[in-house]
């Protein structure tokens, strides 16, 4: 297992050396979505309209930050069950996502997706919103304000944590548990 200091601007650089279990400290852009968002992203997307941020090589977070504090970019962040994003994933890979960061497995679907693309999936660890949060420099809504917590955010990561889950040669760490 390897350990890579990475920004998202490289993941296409880097998406067929990264392997199962490397460790990775990430740093860019990041998109925060979950359910809600990425109902309303496809909406666009069959409609053939702007999307709020352009896919192709876009990192996404599942997550919906909490309410921030005074005096910091975001309140808690940690991320969101991913496979309740899988039956939207394999299109939005195949428009160019890269990267999706979160929590647990994966359907096939994706997986299939993921290699077919030649991306990656990345774990988060679960239950620690508020640590995480402190690798998050920046914060600000672009779309769908009324969604609240799941509105669509412009994230900056500097140094996130995370793990390689499921790569695009095929390998995947819930394959192993």
């Amino acid at each position: 297992m390897a350990e890579y200091i990475l920004n998202t601007s490289q993941i296409s650089d880097y998406s067929e050396t990264l392997k199962v279990g490397d460790r990775v400290l990430l740093s860019g852009t990041v998109y925060t979505s979950r359910d809600a968002a990425h109902k309303k992203i496809k909406q666009l997307i069959d409609r053939n309209e702007k999307l709020p941020y352009d896919l192709n090589g876009a990192a996404i977070y599942y997550a919906g930050p909490t309410p921030t504090p005074d005096g910091l970019a975001i309140g808690s962040c940690g991320p969101t069950t991913s496979g309740r994003m899988d039956k939207y994933a394999p299109e939005f890979l195949d428009l160019g996502l890269k990267c999706m960061i979160g929590k647990g497995p994966r359907s096939k679907e994706v997986c299939d997706a993921i290699i077919r693309n030649k991306a990656v999936y990345f774990c988060a660890v679960g239950g620690a919103g508020a640590l995480a949060s402190k690798c998050i420099e920046e914060c600000e809504v672009i779309a769908f304000e009324e969604l609240g917590c799941e509105s669509v955010k412009r994230l900056q990561f500097k140094d996130f944590p995370l793990v390689v889950a499921i790569d695009c040669s095929g390998g995947n760490l819930f394959d192993r548990i």
